[in-house]
């Protein structure tokens, strides 16, 4: 799996997609990418489409941009569940493709004189890979969930959640039937100490527990959150009361930089995350109890 997830985050963060800001043909690439992977390993369409496409605004000065507004597009399929009568629930798992291009005045870069490629290697070409990664292994006949399964990959993260906050605002399917939202954002870099920091465990039952338990044996060192939802694109299904977990391996200096690069991607970590999280999606797709949503104090 590590040579796998190594292989989708080098090409998703080459500078031949530069930096995968919307609008930009490198964004389309790199939707065209993931596409063509959910075809590959079986996920079905919603309205005969892997895209939900969007518009949204782009300010002055980033990227080069011609226009302020800007077509992009989410990417999302499906997996079918086993199970006849949990098959009409649904969990989804995310992780959103944009970075910020060549960065910019306007933009969220941290060197905005530093007019170069973001690349956006852990931000966030390594949710991305560990999505693609998950699927692959989820669709093996053998694994197939209890529960249907979303998988998809936001456009417009950077930008304000906007990929996300649209999904999420047009689901395909009810919405009382998404039970979970699992979201990776930055899970490239895993440290020495082996931390994998999760917040919005507490928002389904037993949740906490869970997470903690999936932590043996796994080789990483689960930091769990009850609350903390955090920043990420799972913020937007938390505000509409669906359950969510949001995984990251911890933030650093090459962050919103240019340097943000391949060569600093932990892939064997990206492995391991990838494993976990798999677990995780595949525990809670087969859960036996009733899904539901438990509001945190502590959102942030």
């Amino acid at each position: 799996m590590a040579q796998t997830f190594y292989k989708h985050d080098k090409f998703l963060s080459s500078d031949k997609l530069e930096g995968r800001f919307p609008g930009t043909k490198g964004n389309n690439e790199a939707a065209a990418y993931i596409r063509k992977n959910f075809e590959k390993y079986g996920l079905k369409k919603f309205s005969n489409n892997y895209y939900q496409p969007f518009k949204l605004f782009v300010k002055p000065d980033i990227n080069k941009m011609k226009s302020d507004s800007v077509s992009t597009q989410n990417v999302v399929g499906f997996l079918e569940g086993s199970d006849e009568k949990l098959k009409n629930e649904y969990i989804v798992i995310g992780a959103h493709y944009d970075h910020w291009g060549w960065g910019g005045k306007g933009s969220g870069s941290k060197k905005k004189e530093a007019f170069a490629i973001h690349n956006g290697a852990d931000d966030n070409a390594s949710g991305v890979a560990a999505l693609l990664c998950i699927l692959e292994e989820l669709s093996k006949p053998e694994n197939k969930p209890k529960r249907s399964v979303i998988f998809v990959s936001f456009s417009g993260e950077e930008e304000g959640l906007l990929g996300s906050k649209y999904f999420v605002n047009h689901l395909p399917v009810p919405k009382e039937a998404v039970k979970v939202m699992l979201n990776m954002d930055m899970v490239g870099r895993l440290n020495n100490e082996k931390q994998l920091y999760m917040g919005g465990a507490g928002t389904f039952p037993e949740g906490v527990e869970l997470m903690k338990k999936l932590g043996e044996n796994s080789g990483l060192n689960p930091v769990v959150h009850a609350g903390e939802v955090g920043g990420s694109d799972h913020v937007s299904f938390y505000k509409e009361k669906i359950s969510v977990i949001g995984f990251h391996t911890g933030g650093h200096e090459q962050y919103h930089t240019p340097d943000d690069d391949i060569d600093l991607i932990n892939f064997e970590g990206g492995a391991l995350v990838s494993k976990y999280i798999y677990n995780a999606l595949k525990t809670i797709a087969d859960y036996n109890e009733n899904l539901y949503f438990i509001k945190q104090d502590k959102e942030n």
